[in-house]
């Protein structure tokens, strides 16, 4: 079993460019696994590329309406439908604040930057990532009239408009539970 330590860095209101609505809070996080795991060197025994091979069983189309919490309310119908494993094949639409976060350094452990913003529209350009055993791990492209942004989906990411999420099912059997694993080198 993995156990993550999480250890706050920086906690500081800071708007970024014009991304932000003058709200926005910034933290950096720590996410250790263990001191082991983090100081492991690549091995052999995983190769540098491998390719698993599936199948969609179906394509569904999602859409979620005004104020829902973008990433809580994904989750939430993919458990109702059963979903155990799926890609996420592109997502449209626009929200009304965000809630993102990104890798902000090099070495391991791995640290990341939260980013959130719960005043700052923005529209959905692309969403894309995968459904692992039932777990969401979405990536979503944020603009407003100055640029683009974006990072790991997180919760507090509330639809204004709508947003529409396409998903490919994967047929059972396919096992996905190490492509996101960061010990897995």
């Amino acid at each position: 079993m993995r156990h993550a330590v999480l250890s706050v860095l920086l906690v500081q209101s800071l708007c970024i460019a014009p991304a932000c609505s003058g709200n926005a809070q910034r933290v950096e996080v720590i996410k250790a696994t263990t001191a082991e795991n983090d100081a492991k060197p690549n091995s052999n025994a995983v190769p540098d590329v491998y390719a698993l091979s599936g199948q969609f069983e179906r394509i569904l189309i999602l859409r979620l309406k005004h104020d829902v919490d973008l990433l809580p309310g994904l989750e939430r119908e993919i458990k109702r439908l059963g979903i155990q494993n799926a890609v996420l094949l592109s997502g449209i639409g626009s929200v009304r604040g965000y809630h993102v976060h990104t890798v902000s350094n090099r070495s391991f452990p791995s640290r990341n930057v939260y980013v959130k913003d719960p005043l700052a529209p923005a529209d959905i350009q692309a969403m894309n990532g995968y459904v692992i055993d039932g777990r969401v791990h979405a990536h979503v492209v944020l603009s407003n009239p100055e640029h683009s942004f974006g990072g790991h989906l997180e919760p507090e990411t509330r639809v204004f408009t709508f947003a529409i999420i396409t998903l490919g099912v994967l047929k059972q059997g396919l096992d996905l539970s190490r492509l996101d694993d960061k010990t897995h080198r």
